[in-house]
């Protein structure tokens, strides 16, 4: 790029202050000088809101913002991207890492293709306190001009493996991203990412650049965190997909496309329910066989 836009990397915390000091620092150290660190603490309860303060009183890139009471986990990620000033943007979790050199390879990739919508980049995981079996993506489907290409590639990945690509945790462009609405629902970041295959192609770097701490939870325990009725649990396969199809509904696509969606949005549904429906099948197997 000839010219250096601003980026902005949005961080959503709450009750982070042990650790909210590293994930700063390495947005900071990024080779790339034009950027702003957009914090929103969630009326965190511990010391974060004085840890956060004092880290943007020794950088003027730190925006911090304090929420008066919780807002809740999805409007805390809305919030830091509404409050973004920069062409681009990134979000990024109160214990994840950034390499340095991570704004400047992803940059380069917007500037080979305007059409690029979002860049997405090889990652190492955490899970559960323990590094996560490495997956590397090279597949291409996800940058063609074909949005119903790009959305069936989305849905294998989100069935073969989460390590694979993260598009929530992709440099994206501010506007049409922000613009895409959210809703707060069990599974809606993979609601999200069908939203964003459907809106512009993407581009990967396969190279490590990143890291998340990923931990595992029960679907229940989910629905808790995202203050959801606990009885979507049960139905999380069948929601997913309802709103899967209403947003492909809305989206400007021919009729032809929209069939080959809603095509693609039915195959992994039916797929996870057959998955859900052996799941059940061997707990139930279990319970009888420990109950004689």
């Amino acid at each position: 790029m000839n010219r250096q836009p601003l980026v902005s990397v949005g961080l959503p915390v709450r009750n982070a202050a042990d650790r909210v000091t590293d994930v700063v620092k390495s947005v900071l150290a990024q080779e790339y000088p034009h950027v702003e660190l957009v914090i929103s603490d969630n009326a965190s309860t511990d010391g974060t809101q004085d840890v956060c303060r004092s880290l943007a009183d020794a950088d003027s890139r730190i925006r911090y913002h304090r929420q008066p009471q919780n807002i809740g986990l999805l409007n805390n990620f809305g919030f830091v991207l509404r409050a973004a000033r920069g062409e681009f943007f990134r979000w990024i979790g109160d214990d994840d890492r950034l390499a340095s050199g991570y704004l400047t390879a992803c940059l380069s990739e917007f500037a080979a293709d305007p059409h690029r919508i979002l860049v997405t980049t090889g990652m190492s995981y955490m899970e559960d306190g323990r590094p996560a079996e490495s997956a590397t993506y090279h597949g291409t489907a996800l940058g063609s001009a074909d949005p119903v290409t790009r959305l069936e590639e989305m849905l294998r990945l989100l069935n073969e493996s989460h390590l694979l690509i993260d598009p929530l945790y992709a440099l994206v462009r501010r506007k049409p991203v922000a613009a895409i609405p959210r809703r707060n629902m069990l599974r809606e970041d993979e609601v999200f990412a069908a939203k964003l295959a459907l809106a512009g192609p993407w581009g990967h770097i396969p190279d490590v650049l990143a890291e998340r701490v990923w931990g595992t939870a029960r679907i229940t325990k989910l629905a808790e965190r995202l203050d959801v009725p606990s009885w979507q649990s049960h139905f999380a396969n069948t929601l997913q997909a309802r709103e899967m199809l209403r947003w492909i509904g809305q989206c400007e696509l021919t009729a032809d496309q929209k069939r080959r969606a809603r095509a693609a949005v039915y195959r992994m549904y039916l797929r996870r329910q057959g998955r859900t429906v052996a799941h059940r099948s061997r707990k139930l197997l279990r319970m009888a066989t420990t109950s004689r």
